[in-house]
């Protein structure tokens, strides 16, 4: 169990040097499509912020109490927006965002005791643990991370 818990832990570390090392790239490098008609670096990373607040303001306040989860917002609307707002800034800025955010997520998820990581909840019918929950957010984070790093070759 503690070695879940500290999976998590080392890869929100690890994803903020991952992130902050894409600062080297050039503006094409950050505006590239990860596929033909796919989404640019910038969108990819940009999503990923808002998915963090969501998580932050949305599942962590709950996970510890006896009220439902409130539903989760439309995910192609938060993402649509989330890839706009990517385009709109600076690499900088969207770089950041991210770091900013995750290292608040961090924060917050570094106080759990080891039996609050292993505390079940229900996302609609679905229940798991905490713990599997985070080990789904971070699947979606390798998942994007691998997709950029095939483009880049980083």
């Amino acid at each position: 169990m503690q070695q879940d818990k500290t999976y998590v832990i080392k890869h929100y570390i690890k994803s903020l040097d991952w992130i902050d090392n894409l600062r080297g790239l050039s503006e094409a490098q950050w505006r590239m499509p990860i596929e033909p008609g796919k989404w640019s670096v910038a969108e990819v990373i940009g999503h990923l912020p808002p998915w963090d607040k969501f998580v932050q303001n949305y599942r962590i306040p709950f996970l510890f109490t006896d009220e439902r989860l409130p539903k989760g917002p439309d995910v192609a609307h938060l993402n649509t927006m989330a890839a706009k707002k990517s385009r709109e800034q600076t690499m900088e800025e969207t770089l950041n965002d991210f770091i900013s955010t995750r290292r608040q997520l961090l924060q917050d998820i570094q106080q759990w005791t080891d039996e609050q990581w292993q505390q079940s909840f229900k996302i609609g019918q679905s229940e798991m643990t905490i713990i599997d929950y985070f080990v789904g957010l971070i699947n979606h984070d390798l998942h994007h991370f691998s997709q950029i790093q095939n483009v880049i070759h980083v």
